[in-house]
C-alpha cells in the first residue's frame, strides 16, 4: 500500500494509464480481426481500408509506447504479407 501522497497519486495514474492502454490494444485487435475477416472473404479491394486503419493504429500505439516499435512493425509486415498473398493467389 502506498503511504506518501505522491505514491497514492502514482497508483491512480497507473490505473488510468492501464485502462487507456487496454482500450487501445482492444481497438487494435478488433481492427486486425476486421482485416483478417475481410481477407478470408476474398474481398481484397475492400481489405485495403482495414489494412490502412490497422497500420495507422499500430503506428499510433507504438508511438505512445503501448507496444514496442518493432512489435508494431512485425505486425504491419505480417498483415500486409497476408493481404498480398491472397492477392497473388486470386489473380
Amino acid at each position: 500500500m502506498p503511504t506518501s501522497k505522491s505514491a497514492k497519486k502514482s497508483v491512480r495514474q497507473d490505473a488510468v494509464r492501464r485502462m487507456r492502454n487496454r482500450e487501445r490494444k482492444s481497438a487494435l485487435r478488433t481492427q486486425i480481426k476486421k482485416l483478417v475477416l475481410t481477407v478470408k472473404k476474398h474481398d481484397l479491394e475492400e481489405a485495403e481500408k482495414p489494412l490502412f486503419l490497422a497500420t495507422k493504429m499500430l503506428d499510433k500505439i507504438a508511438a505512445k509506447n503501448v507496444i514496442h516499435k518493432k512489435t508494431a512493425s512485425r505486425k504491419k509486415s505480417r498483415l500486409a504479407k497476408m493481404l498480398n498473398k491472397q492477392k497473388a493467389a486470386s489473380s
